[in-house]
């Protein structure tokens, strides 16, 4: 089967008329893989494709799998939808998901469980009961990155809140948990939200045009997948009582923002918090698909670490990194096998 990695988001696969009804019987030997990720805008999206990408090449470059398929989406449930039909077409052994919606996907997800294929969703998950789930838990982790962002401005002031992707799953969850957070400070007072896509140029824009309306922001919640730059560049390049007293920003991960973080805390000792789902998902997500193809039986769900930077380890973080990707380890098959699948 010829190797196909679609990256734009008007890709389309050419479709095979094989049934996949004995999908998982054939997938113990080399069974092809595929990724439909809904989503390509950001540098988190993308780093996650080549996690999944670089893992797939390794499996391939061993023999364990015949091939993989790589699909990028737009973010519209529509597109994704097309695309699974097109996978199940096609009769992949199984097809990990980042999904565009919680439940909108559900009834093609199903159509390819049916059909025998196994299906991942990961990072962004789909909730049709035959789909195997390994996320991040959202909401705990953005609780007490909220938590820890209020503490530092004393628990009162204005807070920017900065949404992520708009309409998926984990942007729900996460604005859900700060917004519970907030609630419990009666002193705290949201003055604006925008949506910044989790990436640095559309946040900074979105700041930028409402920053002149907007009284001093002490706080700023935000989601992460680069949107935290993007955020400091909308505060730096405004200016004014920002020169001196910056607010304080959630920090996603974003190498850029770790760099930025750590040459103004030498300067004016800035204090904050940064936590972020790992792109590195993407080639766990690979390994446990390609594991489930051999038969393993892992837990309906599961929860992936995130990484998390803070004051007493930012400076040796710094030091080692280059601009223009997220904080991320990698998840080859031992990871997986490890930590995923043992009991």
């Amino acid at each position: 089967m010829p190797k196909l990695i679609a990256r734009l988001a008007c890709a389309t696969l050419l479709a095979v008329p094989i049934t996949g009804l004995t999908s998982l019987a054939r997938a113990q030997d080399a069974p092809v893989i595929a990724l439909s990720n809904s989503f390509y805008g950001n540098t988190w999206r993308r780093q996650m494709v080549d996690a999944f990408t670089e893992q797939a090449e390794a499996a391939k470059a061993e023999g364990l799998i015949g091939d993989y398929v790589v699909l990028n989406g737009d973010g519209s449930v529509a597109q994704q939808n097309s695309q699974l039909a097109e996978l199940i077409l096609r009769g992949v052994d199984a097809i990990a998901i980042n999904a565009a919606s919680e439940a909108a996907l559900n009834g093609i997800v199903q159509q390819a469980c049916d059909a025998g294929i196994a299906v991942i969703a990961f990072d962004s998950l789909v909730t049709a009961d035959c789909a195997w789930r390994l996320g991040f838990d959202f909401t705990e982790y953005k609780t007490a990155q909220a938590e820890a962002t209020l503490d530092l401005i004393g628990n009162k002031g204005n807070v920017l809140v900065v949404r992520g992707v708009a309409g998926s799953g984990p942007d729900e969850q996460m604005y859900a948990a700060q917004m519970a957070v907030i609630a419990q400070h009666p002193d705290v007072q949201v003055v604006a939200e925008v949506i910044g896509q989790a990436t640095a140029s559309e946040a900074q824009q979105a700041i930028a045009n409402i920053l002149p309306s907007l009284p001093q922001v002490d706080a700023v919640l935000a989601q992460g997948g680069s949107d935290d730059y993007g955020i400091a560049q909308a505060f730096e390049q405004y200016g004014g009582p920002y020169v001196e007293t910056m607010p304080v920003i959630e920090g996603g991960g974003s190498s850029d923002f770790i760099i930025w973080w750590n040459e103004r805390n030498q300067a004016r000792e800035y204090r904050t918090t940064s936590m972020n789902t790992t792109p590195g998902i993407g080639g766990a997500a690979f390994w446990l698909a390609y594991e489930i193809t051999q038969g393993a039986n892992p837990p309906k769900e599961m929860t992936m670490p995130v990484a998390v930077v803070e004051a007493d380890n930012l400076a040796s973080f710094a030091e080692e990194l280059s601009p223009g990707f997220i904080i991320s380890p990698s998840y080859d098959r031992t990871w997986v096998q490890e930590n995923l699948l043992a009991e």
